[in-house]
């Protein structure tokens, strides 16, 4: 059975932060180091190419979890344009909306000069929105300002012929299994169908017709486990992180990207 015809690009480079990364989602070949979305995205994209009778994919991930948008677009992206790619996804904001203040529209003026700085290269650019935190108690806090970027970026994508990843429409993430511990960041299932969300922004078709069909639901988790929960997130997750924002750190101080250089990916 022959996958979907490949798309037209031969060299992926991905910037952005813990979403781009992957965090969560362990390698199976190696359980210490992140997978994610966008590896999954680049795999399926290599796939195609080699049933074709094309060479691999050429793919580099140079995301860092914890990074705003300046460092992503000030360190990552002059690295992307040197390896001269052909797709680059350009994702990240969500760490500038969860502080206490950010101007969401200098974020998007930002990307927004990215993209241009990206397309007068001939590269195809993939942006994405930020999810629908509604069901949130605290994340939803920042629903507003997610809902501002996004409008922003469908506009910039509008102008300048980029792609977009909408996480804000896929009806699955309402699901809290698509999350992990932490409310912030995917399950490997979650990843999984962000990659295929990926190849639909990129009008290609995704391997998994169902992938954003809802999960069937659960039973009502009683009140008193649900509290439960709420104090352990509360323990082991917010308390750390705010305890990083007073000591101005970051979880990605120290850390360099995972796949620093092209290599063919297959």
């Amino acid at each position: 059975m022959h996958l979907p015809a490949p798309g037209p690009w031969a060299r992926y480079v991905a910037v952005g932060d813990s979403f781009t990364e992957g965090l969560w989602d362990a390698e199976p070949a190696d359980p210490a180091q992140c997978r994610g979305w966008a590896d999954l995205l680049a795999r399926s994209l290599s796939h195609r190419r080699i049933d074709s009778g094309q060479d691999p994919l050429l793919y580099a991930n140079l995301a860092i979890r914890g990074k705003q948008i300046r460092s992503i677009l000030g360190d990552q992206l002059p690295v992307a344009l040197e390896m001269k790619p052909d797709l680059v996804s350009l994702i990240g904001g969500g760490n500038d909306i969860l502080r206490p203040s950010v101007d969401v529209d200098q974020v998007a003026r930002s990307i927004e000069d990215a993209v241009v700085r990206i397309r007068e290269t001939g590269a195809d650019v993939l942006l994405g929105t930020g999810f629908d935190a509604s069901d949130s108690p605290l994340v939803g806090m920042t629903r507003g300002r997610t809902g501002i970027l996004n409008a922003h970026l469908w506009s910039i994508a509008q102008r300048h012929g980029a792609h977009v990843l909408d996480l804000w429409g896929m009806r699955s993430l309402h699901d809290w299994r698509m999350w992990a511990d932490d409310r912030i960041h995917l399950t490997t299932d979650g990843h999984r169908r962000v990659a295929e969300a990926a190849l639909v922004g990129l009008g290609q078709a995704p391997d998994d017709a169902a992938w954003d069909d809802p999960l069937t639901p659960l039973p009502p988790v009683p009140r008193i486990e649900w509290v439960r929960e709420n104090a352990h997130w509360l323990r082991e997750h917010v308390g750390p992180w705010a305890s990083r924002r007073l000591r101005r750190r970051s979880s990605g101080d120290s850390r360099t990207a995972k796949y620093p250089e092209l290599t063919p990916f297959a």
